[in-house]
């Protein structure tokens, strides 16, 4: 990841946090004939002092063969963007952009034994349940059967994580003019993204007048 200034670079525990909280990325490696990418939902855990995220792919992904323990793999963790308008700013001469949250988290991919499956699944669903406003779902509500066929079908992948970069393009380098009047263009937008991101920039200033209620 380029990171386009110091003040836009997510420090490395806040990274984490970011990607966790997603849940939900783009996984890349590099085979012999160019990179093979997938989407994918995983977890982030810590065993000893190493971050290792858990991701899963069906047995016949082409990614699973070139998960060996030395291939590096990428995960693409990327939150809100939104399109920002060069009249959108207060001062003149500003060009048009887009502003976003993303998280890179890279290392050696391992290919797990398949008695890890039911784990990883367990502990995939409580995180994404976690997130729903209602009672948790969990695998043990399956029909044995079928559940041990699903589980039979996936294979696990650990991102031994060595390499954290995150990146949030807030405007945190404008002026305090320019800061307002984009957030309270992004506030009137009706795309979900668009208020999400006015909401964190209101965050980084909380202490400045904005005229668009969130």
């Amino acid at each position: 990841m380029h990171i386009l200034r110091p003040q836009f670079r997510i420090e490395e525990s806040r990274a984490l946090a970011f990607a966790a909280e997603r849940g939900f990325g783009v996984i890349v490696a590099a085979a012999e004939r160019g990179p093979r990418a997938s989407h994918v939902p995983f977890v982030i855990e810590q065993r000893d002092d190493r971050v290792i995220v858990q991701i899963h792919l069906t047995a016949k992904n082409p990614l699973v063969q070139l998960a060996d323990g030395n291939r590096r793999f990428l995960l693409i963790v990327s939150g809100d963007d939104a399109y920002v308008s060069n009249d959108w700013y207060t001062s003149r001469d500003n060009v048009s952009t887009w502003l976003y949250e993303a998280v890179h988290l890279a290392g050696v991919a391992h290919l797990a034994e398949r008695d890890e499956n039911r784990a990883h699944g367990d502990a995939l669903l409580a995180a994404a349940e976690a997130r729903l406003p209602k009672p948790p779902w969990d695998l043990a509500r399956m029909e044995p059967t079928k559940r041990e066929t699903m589980l039979a079908s996936i294979r696990v992948i650990d991102l031994v994580v060595d390499e954290i970069e995150g990146q949030a393009k807030l405007n945190q380098h404008k002026s305090d003019e320019d800061h307002v009047a984009v957030a309270n263009q992004l506030a009137r937008a009706e795309e979900t993204g668009s208020r999400r991101l006015a909401g964190k920039m209101r965050a980084l200033r909380p202490g400045l007048e904005y005229d668009v209620e969130q």
